[in-house]
């Protein structure tokens, strides 16, 4: 049988260049502590050899271990998982992540959290002795949760959190949830609406209250009546459907639902069906994320998009300069959402 060629590693190119591991290292990750003349001829053999830099050559330096560790909640994740109902936070987290790591020589590993668990410092303590990122991620809701930050904090891990204002330390990230929600309830103003019901997401969450305020100022500034339009779910279809059915079920109902997420508003548009309601003729629908499921719903729904993946390069890329030492200015940074419009919003039902 033909033998493997054996891969090249960095003890090879160092025998070939007649120099030591630690110099290697310190050429492959670009250390200024290097003189020109052994830069060259370090590069020279890392070229002649065809040698890739792994990251554990370079590791070796010590000062940076050239990862990026974003953490998700369990228990959700892998609901969404399981259910393939098309939510895409993961893909998206990973398209925006891993693009930017790659951009300057970085990996981004992802990991699973249950954030109600008693235990999670140990469980940090653990993923962070073995991987020792040179930042980490944080998604809502272990973006506030005060036992992960703490203990980030207590380690000296430079840390970015998505979705929250960051009292606590870290680097705060926002997605203009306030402003979206905003600009969602005045488009339907514009469109003649006067009574908009508004699902909120779970308390769990700080974007929940943020997607809150901005409906409701908007309301409140057109001098709307808000008295029991606003109902709570959890993020879940079920809690949706709940909330979408109360609100409809109220006299005058309202014309148009603004959903905190996409499955609450897929189950709105359920329950309007249900109770032969016409989307968008007697009543419209927004919702918030824009996942696939978004287009696919009849008809399709108009959403506000969130950038997630812009987001989560965005914290990769401050994390990177972090780590280098570099200061950042304007905190929390934000990251504008958007109003995607489709077929489930339309113009206020004339009375017949």
């Amino acid at each position: 049988m033909p033998r493997r060629r054996q891969a090249v590693t960095i003890k090879h190119v160092a025998a070939d260049a007649g120099v030591s591991l630690q110099t290697v290292s310190r050429v492959i990750n670009a250390e200024p502590n290097v003189r020109e003349e052994m830069r060259e001829r370090v590069q020279a053999s890392i070229d002649r050899l065809g040698y890739i830099p792994s990251i554990a050559a370079q590791r070796m330096s010590g000062s940076r271990s050239y990862l990026i560790l974003a953490l998700n909640d369990r228990d959700r994740t892998l609901e969404a998982w399981r259910a393939r109902q098309g939510s895409d936070w993961v893909d998206q987290m990973l398209l925006g992540g891993m693009l930017k790591c790659a951009e300057h020589g970085y990996r981004m590993l992802f990991e699973l959290v249950d954030t109600h668990d008693d235990h999670v410092e140990r469980e940090l303590a653990a993923t962070l002795a073995s991987l020792q990122p040179d930042g980490v991620i944080l998604t809502p809701p272990h973006s506030d949760n005060p036992l992960i930050t703490g203990f980030l904090q207590s380690r000296r891990v430079p840390f970015a959190r998505i979705g929250s204002k960051g009292k606590n330390g870290g680097i705060p990230i926002v997605m203009g949830d306030e402003d979206a929600a905003r600009e969602a309830t005045q488009r339907l103003i514009a469109l003649g609406h006067r009574r908009i019901g508004f699902i909120a997401g779970s308390k769990e969450y700080s974007l929940s209250d943020w997607r809150k305020a901005g409906w409701l100022g908007a309301m409140k500034e057109a001098g709307l009546p808000v008295d029991g339009l606003c109902l709570r779910g959890d993020f879940s279809y079920d809690s949706g459907l709940a909330a979408a059915r109360a609100l409809l079920e109220l006299s005058p109902r309202p014309t148009a639902i603004i959903a905190s997420n996409d499955q609450m508003a897929l189950a709105a548009l359920d329950a309007a069906a249900q109770m032969d309601i016409a989307v968008p003729a007697a009543l419209s629908i927004v919702s918030f994320d824009n996942t696939p499921v978004t287009t696919f719903a009849n008809p399709p729904l108009t959403a506000i998009d969130q950038p997630i993946a812009e987001t989560v390069s965005c914290a990769v890329e401050l994390l990177i300069a972090e780590s280098r030492g570099e200061e950042l200015l304007a905190r929390p940074v934000n990251i504008p959402a958007r109003l995607i419009e489709r077929a489930s919003t339309g113009p206020v039902p004339v009375a017949g």
